[in-house]
């Protein structure tokens, strides 16, 4: 029966073509939500330059050894995350039903927003950018009935299609093409923001080159200690989440890429992208903030960033603001899309590999399911909201207790472990073999191994206390 399975697996299982179609694949994965709103906003309250600094070189060791980790592991045992770790070690199996639970908890709340970014990118495209800006407009649109399920339908239908495609045909196919649109619309958008210029009614005039200044230039005013720690562990929080580390993605791609590619050179690249989009996002949003919100802006703007305070920023700047509202939310859709196919797939490629089904069955069957709790979620909005009280000190409804429950809780205690199963009981030379295997020299090793067996289980450990509310 085991060998019959092995046998259809490996007749479903598709590759990547190449080291491009994988590194804009798996970029594509890391470039999300996050780096839209929730990079530039840790960028703006944690000292401007001081917190890029932390960022990358928490990117360059602490990101680059658990990225590489996971990717390798998948190559190796050329396994979908729920049955990768069994391939490692056997009695370790178990650690592969957390990795196959986190993308599945994720993935119908994750679609839920996709679903808000495409309501604003129709209400932008067609002229109607003005309606985005008055009070309640976002508060009545998620509490809606209908409207927030059928553009959740919408969103979770495109994720489908390109998952069911496969991943020559649909992931990598489609990764070509919205990952350079992506950056090039972010790039302009960039642009743009550092000539922006505002006077209020004060007579205050705000220039972008003074906000990017704010975002680019260190601010060491009034740090202490304990405040350089937590922008660290907001360093290393965005970097974890960022790079889709723990949600069992990395290992789905990387057991579809060649024994050939350069792993380490393709992880590197895959690092530059999230890095180079997640920098831009911020001189993007940061000096456009600034213009017209003033430092206060950038205070109090938070998780609203992207649905309340831009569309105000669009909505005074005119005709131009519909257009340039147009490409923002186009934008952030093709990021969301991105890293919504990679964690639909992360479950699917589980299923194929553990129960032997076609991809058809196993995407129709997941994405049926995971739709089921979409619903709920926007419910959750609807006629079955409250407040829960969080350990964090945060208060949310069904999409944040899903959210806390995998980003705060399963994540870390994911990474821990698999920290400890590959730096302590199998070794980290296990992995090495796999990075080395096309016979390239494995030029961080020292590095890595200090990472994975020291470092990255104690900031992991860090970054769970922290979202318990203990830290």
């Amino acid at each position: 029966m085991e060998n019959n399975l092995k046998t259809e697996n490996t007749k479903e299982r598709n590759s990547f073509t190449g080291s491009l179609g994988f590194v804009l694949a798996a970029a594509g994965s890391a470039v999300g939500l996050g780096n839209i709103w929730r990079f530039p906003y840790c960028a703006a309250k944690d000292g401007g330059g001081l917190f890029l600094l932390v960022y990358l070189v928490f990117a360059l060791t602490f990101g680059f050894a658990l990225l590489i980790t996971e990717v390798a592991l998948g190559r190796k045992t050329q396994q979908g995350p729920l049955t990768a770790y069994r391939e490692i070690k056997t009695n370790w199996k178990w650690l592969g039903i957390f990795s196959f639970v986190v993308p599945f908890i994720i993935y119908p709340y994750y679609c839920v927003i996709g679903g808000w970014v495409i309501k604003y990118m129709f209400t932008y495209i067609i002229g109607k950018g003005s309606m985005a800006v008055q009070d309640g407009f976002f508060k009545s649109f998620i509490s809606g009935s209908w409207q927030p399920l059928l553009f959740t339908f919408l969103f979770a239908g495109a994720c489908f299609y390109i998952v069911y495609k496969g991943v020559e045909d649909g992931i990598e196919k489609f990764s070509k093409i919205l990952m350079p649109v992506l950056a090039i619309i972010v790039i302009f958008i960039s642009f743009y923001a550092l000539f922006l210029k505002f006077t209020d009614a004060d007579g205050v005039t705000r220039t972008g080159l003074q906000g990017a200044k704010i975002y680019l230039i260190p601010n060491f005013k009034g740090l202490t200690f304990r405040g350089f720690l937590h922008i660290c562990l907001d360093a290393i929080g965005q970097l974890f989440y960022s790079l889709s580390i723990a949600m069992g993605i990395m290992i789905a791609y990387g057991s579809y890429m060649k024994k050939e590619v350069n792993l380490e050179k393709s992880v590197n690249q895959i690092i530059a992208f999230d890095t180079g989009i997640a920098f831009l996002a911020g001189l993007m949003i940061i000096p456009t903030v600034f213009v017209f919100s003033g430092v206060e802006g950038l205070e109090t703007a938070g998780t609203s960033l992207i649905f309340v305070a831009l569309p105000k920023i669009f909505n005074s700047l005119g005709i131009f603001g519909y257009i340039l509202g147009a490409l923002f939310f186009v934008m952030v859709l093709f990021a969301a899309i991105t890293s919504a196919v990679s964690i639909l797939e992360a479950i699917t490629a589980s299923v194929i590999d553990k129960y032997g089904w076609t991809r058809k069955k196993s995407v129709l069957v997941l994405g049926a399911a995971t739709f089921v709790v979409s619903v709920i979620v926007c419910l959750g909005y609807n006629v079955w909201a409250f407040d829960l009280k969080l350990p964090n000190g945060s208060v949310g409804q069904i999409l944040d207790v899903l959210d806390y429950a995998s980003m705060n809780v399963l994540m870390p205690i994911i990474g821990i472990l698999t920290c400890i199963l590959l730096g302590w009981v199998c070794k980290p030379q296990v992995m090495i073999d796999e990075i080395t295997l096309n016979g390239e020299p494995f030029k961080r090793r020292g590095l890595y191994k200090v990472m994975i067996k020291f470092v990255a289980p104690v900031l992991l450990f860090v970054i769970l206390l922290t979202g318990l509310g203990i830290l």
